[in-house]
């Protein structure tokens, strides 16, 4: 007779990523580092990618470091997600380097914060290329070999400024509103094949990008009053979001945005 699995066991295969190939977008720092970091913690095989080859080594040790324990590796992969070619040679380096793809997290994001009337249709182009029609193209070059896998699990990191929106930001709330929109299509198309499609829309994090609105006491006074929790998320906070995502444990979830946001959109 087979032993009873204990407590521990069944937590630690739950969340387990051991044997998997992972693939995060705009993984040099910020949340897309944070979320690499988890995810080679739990044994994922991890390659990062980003614009800057010097910044993504740095990345690359960091996100090493966090593996180490439980097996996981960590690569770096340099190649512009705007650029459909680029990133397609991209995938094909990461597929013949590994054999496969499980993970791919499509982090990559740019913000202008405009108004209507200051912002050119030009410029909304190119905001959506980066935000939307990236992971667009990634999803589809990601879903081949996902699909011949019989597994995928693919997570787009939306925002907030998806279901919500403030005044001189129409753009971003644009791509983001739409990026949440395509997670629930894709999840529909591509479950039959046995890939899950799922978001994680972060509130407001103490990240590089944030500095100066961190270090303005209104703003963090205003956010103190306006979430549930009273405080700046943490990097390594969105970690948690995309590990649960990716694992075992989510393996009937699909179609879903998990909001990670100290309780902003709850509270009012």
């Amino acid at each position: 007779m087979s032993p009873t699995p204990s407590a521990a066991s069944v937590a630690t295969h739950l969340f387990s990523l051991r044997g998997r190939t992972a693939l995060v977008t705009g993984a040099g720092r910020g949340l897309g580092l944070s979320i690499a970091c988890g995810l080679a913690a739990h044994g994922a095989s991890v390659w990062l990618n980003g614009r800057d080859p010097e910044g993504l080594r740095e990345a690359q040790q960091q996100v090493a470091d966090a593996g180490r324990a439980a097996g996981g590796r960590a690569h770096a992969l340099p190649f512009d997600v705007s650029d459909e070619a680029g990133a397609s040679a991209a995938l094909e380096h990461l597929l013949a380097q590994d054999g496969r793809l499980d993970i791919l997290v499509n982090n990559v994001g740019q913000r202008r914060r405009q108004n209507l009337d200051a912002l050119p249709a030009q410029a909304l182009r190119d905001l959506l290329d980066s935000n939307l029609i990236s992971a667009w193209h990634l999803s589809r070059e990601a879903a081949t070999p996902m699909r011949s896998q019989g597994f995928g699990r693919i997570i787009n990191i939306t925002s907030i400024a998806g279901p919500i929106a403030r005044a001189g930001d129409a753009a971003y709330t644009t791509g983001k509103g739409a990026l949440e929109a395509m997670t629930r299509a894709l999840a529909a198309e591509l479950g039959p094949q046995g890939i899950n499609v799922n978001a994680i829309a972060p509130g407001y994090f103490a990240t590089d990008t944030n500095a100066a609105m961190v270090d303005d006491a209104a703003t963090t006074s205003w956010l103190r009053q306006r979430s549930s929790l009273g405080r700046w998320g943490q990097p390594g906070e969105i970690a948690g979001a995309a590990v649960f995502l990716a694992s075992p444990a989510a393996s009937y979830v699909t179609g879903q945005v998990l909001v990670v946001d100290g309780g902003y959109l709850a509270h009012f």
